[in-house]
C-alpha cells in the first residue's frame, strides 16, 4: 500500500509526510532513550529485534538438548572446554591442579562424544590428545582423580583417532599445545599484504563464469584459522552457485538494487547462536563471523575470486524472506551475504576513501 500512495501522491507531499514522521521519530527517541524503563517500552511497542530474542532462546535451547540428545558434527561445550583446558595448559606459571571447576563436565561431555557417530573425527582427535595431556600434567585430587577415572573409562572407546592429519604445527600428529617457534615462518612482507588489501575490493560486476565450489571450499578451509572466542565458530557459509537463487537471496538484503542481477554466486555467513547457554554471548556470533569473512575474502583474493560484503538489515520481514529460500535452523541468524565471482575487467570501482592517522588509530597510552 506504501508503495502505491507513492505512486498517486506528488512528490512533493511524499517528501512531507517523510519529513514529518522522522520529526515524529526523533521526538520518541528523545523521550524514550531517557531511561531505561521507557526504551524497553519503546521497542515492546515497536516490537523490533523480537526474531533475535526468539533466535537467542531457541539457540539456548539447542545448547541444552544437544548434550542429552545425539550430538552433532561439532559440540560447543566440548570445544570451549577442551579451549579452555588448552589455555590452563600454557599458562606460565602453570598451577598444579587446575580446571577443577569445568573438568567433571568435560569428561562427561567427552564420554558421550567420543562414541557419537556423527562427531567429526577431528573433534574427537583434538579433544582426546588435550585431555591426555591435561591428566598427564594435573596433580590429583578428589575432582580431578574422579574425573580421570571417567575419562580413562572412556578413552578406551576410542580407536582410529592416530590416522586422522592436521596442518597445525604440534610437535608431532597430536592436536595439543605447541610452543610458538612450531610455527611456520612467513615470507609476507608488509608490502604484499598491503598490496593484497587494496587489490581485495567490493566488487559488483562480474563475468558470466561458474564459481568452482573446489575453490570455495579450499578458501573457506583456510578461513577457519581466524580466531574464534574458545574456538567455538558459531558459524557456516552456505554457498549458492545457482544463477536464479542467487539473484533472489541477494534481493532479501537492501542496498542491492542495480546490480543484483548481474551476481554469478553468493555465500550467506550464517551465525549459529546453539553455541551458547547464556545470552551474554548473543553477539560473538558476529564477532567470530565476521572475522572469518575478512579471511575468506582475502583467501578467495588469491585465488583470482572477486567478493563484494552485503550489509544484512535486521529486519524481521526480510529474515522471513531469505528464509523462504535458504533452509536455516531456528537459532541461525544471517550475518552477511557476500557475492563472489570472477571480476569483468570493465567494471566499475567505487573509490571509498578510507580514514587514516588520527582518524582511525589514536594512542591512549
Amino acid at each position: 500500500m506504501k508503495r502505491n500512495l507513492k505512486k498517486i501522491l506528488p512528490q512533493s507531499i511524499v517528501n512531507s509526510i517523510k519529513s514529518a514522521n522522522h520529526k515524529l521519530e526523533f521526538h520518541s527517541i528523545k523521550i524514550a532513550s531517557s531511561t531505561r524503563f521507557l526504551s524497553d517500552v519503546y521497542y515492546f511497542i515497536k516490537g523490533d529485534f523480537s526474531e533475535e530474542h526468539q533466535s537467542v532462546l531457541k539457540g539456548r535451547k539447542a545448547y541444552y538438548e544437544s548434550l542429552s540428545d545425539d550430538i552433532g558434527e561439532s559440540c560447543a561445550l566440548l570445544r570451549r572446554n577442551t579451549h579452555r583446558l588448552e589455555k590452563g595448559l600454557i599458562m606460565r606459571s602453570r598451577r598444579d591442579v587446575f580446571a577443577e571447576g569445568f573438568i567433571l563436565e568435560t569428561v562427561e561431555c567427552y564420554k558421550d562424544a567420543i562414541t557419537s557417530p556423527s562427531l567429526a573425527n577431528t573433534e574427537k582427535k583434538w579433544a582426546t590428545d588435550v585431555l591426555d595431556e591435561y591428566f598427564k600434567v594435573v596433580g590429583s585430587t578428589p575432582v580431578t582423580y574422579k574425573a580421570k577415572e571417567i575419562y580413562t573409562s572412556a578413552r578406551k572407546d576410542v580407536s582410529g583417532l592416530e590416522v586422522v592429519t592436521t596442518v597445525f604445527p604440534s610437535d608431532s600428529a597430536s592436536f595439543r599445545p605447541y610452543p610458538f617457534k612450531n610455527l611456520p615462518s612467513s615470507n609476507i612482507e608488509f608490502e604484499d599484504l598491503k598490496s593484497l588489501f587494496i587489490s581485495r575490493r567490493s566488487v559488483r560486476w562480474y563475468q558470466d563464469k561458474p564459481v568452482p565450489l573446489e575453490l570455495l571450499q579450499k578458501a573457506a578451509n583456510i578461513a577457519s584459522f581466524a580466531p574464534s572466542a574458545c574456538n567455538r565458530q558459531p558459524y557456516r557459509f552456505l554457498f549458492c552457485n545457482n544463477k536464479k537463487k542467487t539473484v533472489a537471496i541477494a534481493n532479501c538484503a537492501m542496498g542491492t538494487a542495480g546490480f543484483s542481477e548481474n551476481l554469478p554466486a553468493i555465500i550467506a555467513i550464517v551465525g549459529d547462536l546453539s553455541a551458547y547457554p547464556a545470552e551474554r554471548d548473543r553477539h560473538v556470533i558476529y564477532i567470530d563471523s565476521s572475522l572469518a569473512a575478512m579471511q575468506l575474502m582475502l583467501a578467495l583474493e588469491t585465488l583470482g575470486l572477486s567478493t563484494c560484503p552485503i550489509n544484512w538489515p535486521d529486519i524481521d520481514i526480510r529474515e522471513k524472506q531469505i528464509r523462504n529460500i535458504i533452509d536455516l535452523r531456528d537459532y541461525e541468524r544471517i550475518v552477511m551475504l557476500m557475492a563472489v565471482g570472477y571480476a569483468d575487467p570493465d567494471g566499475g570501482i567505487p573509490y571509498s576513501q578510507k580514514k587514516e592517522n588520527n582518524l582511525i588509530l589514536k594512542d591512549i597510552s
